[in-house]
């Protein structure tokens, strides 16, 4: 059986979770890859929970948290890491006493811009090579089961 067909037959087998997950890590793979060519030398995967959709600007590093599915302690050393190469800053929250809020720096914007960039680049390739009206087919899928109550 040639190589191809075993790694496809392999694919239809695996559960929705690894069909979701492989790639997933491979887009977080390659943004990382490409910000730190492009001279986001600092950036490192563990900062892509900080960097996801829809971004830190303006969270609170406990909804950052959340998001990320992590501890508030491991999500402060990542803000903290983030702080130190000038991608953001924490600023107290309006009216509140010990709150505190993220927003990005210039170098962040540029950086989260960046990410953006890659996205697109990544669809457009997708989009060629499961073809277009396929590839709008699985964005609208995926679209659905965001909407959804399958994920909180």
């Amino acid at each position: 059986m040639p190589s191809s067909q075993k790694n496809s037959t392999a694919a239809k087998e695996m559960l929705i979770g690894a069909l979701l997950r492989v790639p997933a890590q491979a887009i977080q793979r390659r943004i990382i890859k490409e910000l730190n060519a492009a001279g986001f030398e600092e950036l490192s995967l563990p900062h892509m929970a900080v960097l996801q959709f829809p971004g830190p600007d303006g969270s609170r590093p406990r909804t950052l948290a959340g998001r990320a599915g992590m501890s508030k302690q491991a999500m402060n050393r990542l803000l903290g890491s983030l702080e130190d190469s000038g991608y953001i800053i924490r600023d107290d929250a309006p009216g509140e006493g010990r709150g505190r809020v993220v927003h990005f720096t210039k170098r962040g914007y540029a950086a989260y811009a960046k990410v953006h960039g890659i996205l697109r680049d990544i669809e457009q390739e997708w989009s060629t090579e499961l073809g277009t009206k396929d590839f709008a087919q699985l964005k609208a899928l995926l679209a659905r089961v965001w909407d959804s109550r399958l994920i909180d």
